[in-house]
């Protein structure tokens, strides 16, 4: 049985979708829900930059329907100050909030920092310290990809985040139990409208790898110009066309 694949856009909250993805007129406090009639997930990058309470991840919970599920970015508190040194304590304070989405809480995402050279005995002291749920690293500097990360991150039961930001874009091969694929923009960072064959080749492997048995989580960064939504509506449409009737 093929696994699932779920497709959607890294953030919902784009004041430039009103009026767009977004009727005009709808409160902002509606978004999310509007967001959840087309779509079954969504990337929180916001935890990113600054992590919200229990209360609010709980809140976004209940404002969604059973199936749906969030993606949340973890802290740079963790991965870019202190660049996963003494995992212990910033790991136990974004999980026990984190975990108030109940249900709705899918993959876990640990962005590292751009020029950052290789470091086993850091990566490996991290990944001994993470729980034991869905969770990818995404990796932006090329120097990581290779055997000793690949085999560590196998080791822990965790995916090699897959993407597309310039200088830094891995090899397309899953590493971990499922894939996670982010899509930072074709053409301008964070932006651009991606060719039909690009996402064409997208859906090629996203369905190979959910054959395969690993779930696929897939999201859309180039929300200039509401290019996310739309791009993520049309890799979805293309997976559906190659699902057996």
């Amino acid at each position: 049985m093929r696994a699932p694949i779920r497709i959607g856009t890294s953030g919902w909250e784009y004041r430039h979708w009103a009026g767009d993805f977004y009727p005009t007129g709808l409160p902002r406090s509606r978004w999310l829900e509007r967001y959840t009639e087309d779509f079954d997930t969504v990337e929180l990058n916001n935890p990113f930059y600054h992590l919200p309470s229990g209360d609010v991840f709980e809140a976004w919970g209940r404002r969604v329907p059973t199936t749906f599920r969030f993606a949340v970015k973890a802290s740079r508190y963790l991965t870019h100050l202190k660049r996963l040194r003494e995992p212990a304590e910033p790991l136990d304070r974004f999980w026990s909030r984190a975990r108030r989405l109940g249900e709705h809480l899918g993959p876990v995402l640990y962005q590292l920092p751009p020029r950052w050279r290789p470091n086993r005995r850091r990566l490996a002291d991290f990944l001994a310290a993470v729980p034991d749920e869905p969770q990818t690293i995404e990796f932006r500097d090329r120097r990581w990809y290779g055997p000793m990360a690949f085999a560590l991150l196998a080791d822990a039961g965790v995916a090699l985040c897959l993407h597309d930001m310039a200088g830094s874009t891995p090899p397309p091969q899953a590493v971990g139990p499922f894939v996670y694929v982010r899509f930072h923009g074709s053409g301008e960072r964070y932006g651009g409208r991606y060719p039909s064959q690009r996402l064409s080749a997208w859906a090629g492997r996203m369905v190979d790898w959910a054959d395969a048995g690993l779930p696929v989580w897939g999201y859309f960064n180039n929300d200039i110009g509401g290019h996310a939504f739309r791009d993520a509506d049309r890799l979805r449409t293309m997976v559906g066309r190659r699902t057996p009737g």
